[in-house]
């Protein structure tokens, strides 16, 4: 099989690394679990105590994955990372300490369901900055605060924001102030603390070191920075984090001379996959290599081709197509063989997808 490689040891490293340099900024941190994808052998290696005695909490958007983290630690404090739907109250009330919140209906439910397990839920309100994705319209914030502080079995602890998942809207200083102007104006009015101010993730990374992240603001949710060494903000590499935590390698299964242009009639296919070929490279031909992972594993614009020589030609439902070139090296040798593997370099997406995949092998290095 396919096989995705991890290194433990690089992804602690870096845990340890953000720990250091967010204490250094007053900033507390949960660690978002998302790429584990639920694999509780993974969460196990990495979610020792040693790296949770310094994190606020950890996080996932997955019942199932909050779930098997209080399984694998019972002590974890876990925050549930996106709205909850209605129907999952119960569940959210007893595996997530802390939940992200925008709908008062859900709220209500929580509160209900919090107090059938005698449990006080805390929560954190999402606020719309922009970006249009989950939170409060913020003309609506104070009479939705006077709400869910009526609320007996709900504790509100903060308030938060996402911002550069959807559309990309970065959190600028002007963005992340509003956040603490919001915190001030409900703490005066209703006379309640708001400790949390949610507003940071690993996009908001380079402006902690530009210093450009409002005093208040003293939350932040990362993940990809963690797992992958980079913020999303440049795509670069977070000061001195290891991008060096995921490989990815198919295993060659065929590897012929072929044809660079198909022969016969070219249709939708099953996949759906057509192109307009260069009819004056009928007569052409380059080493095509079969890899024995496809769409159902991953989708392959998500994987980085390690080997510049290499070029992808199309991907079926569990085989991908390689075009080698002319599958030499630079004295002349074969460059691959049947039974070679091929490496590639995982993005966010990827890892997640692939750890879901049970076609796919898992080696933690």
């Amino acid at each position: 099989m396919a096989t995705l490689k991890i290194s433990i040891t690089e992804v602690r490293n870096n845990i340890i690394k953000l720990n250091k340099y967010l204490k250094r900024n007053n900033i507390e941190w949960s660690l978002i679990t998302k790429v584990f994808s639920g694999d509780e052998d993974f969460m196990r290696k990495v979610l020792t105590p040693d790296i949770i005695k310094d994190l606020h909490s950890v996080g996932d958007s997955r019942l199932s994955s909050l779930k098997t983290l209080k399984e694998v630690n019972p002590d974890l404090i876990t925050i549930y990372i996106k709205p909850p739907a209605e129907i999952y109250v119960e569940d959210i009330v007893q595996y997530a300490d802390i939940s992200l919140n925008s709908s008062y209906r859900t709220i209500k439910a929580l509160n209900e369901a919090a107090g059938k397990a005698g449990k006080i839920h805390k929560i954190i309100v999402m606020v719309e900055l922009g970006e249009l994705r989950e939170g409060v319209l913020r003309e609506n914030l104070e009479e939705f605060y006077e709400k869910v502080f009526e609320l007996a079995n709900i504790e509100v602890i903060g308030l938060g924001s996402n911002l550069g998942c959807m559309y990309g809207i970065e959190p600028t200083f002007d963005k992340l102030m509003q956040l603490t102007l919001y915190k001030m104006l409900l703490e005066t009015k209703f006379k309640r603390k708001l400790p949390v101010i949610s507003g940071g993730s690993s996009i908001t990374l380079p402006l902690v070191e530009n210093g450009r992240v409002p005093e208040g603001i003293n939350h932040f949710r990362i993940g990809e920075s963690a797992f992958f060494g980079t913020s999303p903000l440049d795509n670069e590499t977070f000061k001195d984090l290891s991008s060096e935590t995921f490989r990815f390698y198919g295993n060659i299964i065929e590897l012929e001379e072929k044809e660079i242009v198909p022969d016969g009639v070219i249709n939708d296919a099953s996949i759906g996959h057509t192109e307009e070929f260069d009819q004056d490279l009928i007569s052409e031909t380059t080493f095509k290599a079969i890899v024995d992972f496809g769409l159902l594993d991953v989708d392959t614009n998500e994987l980085e081709l390690l080997d510049p020589e290499i070029q992808y030609v199309g991907t079926t439902s569990d085989m991908t197509v390689l075009d080698l070139g002319k599958n030499l090296t630079k004295d002349k040798k074969k460059k691959y063989r049947v039974g070679d593997k091929v490496c590639f370099k995982p993005s966010y997406m990827a890892v997640a997808r692939l750890l879901n995949s049970k076609f796919i092998e898992k080696e933690f290095l």
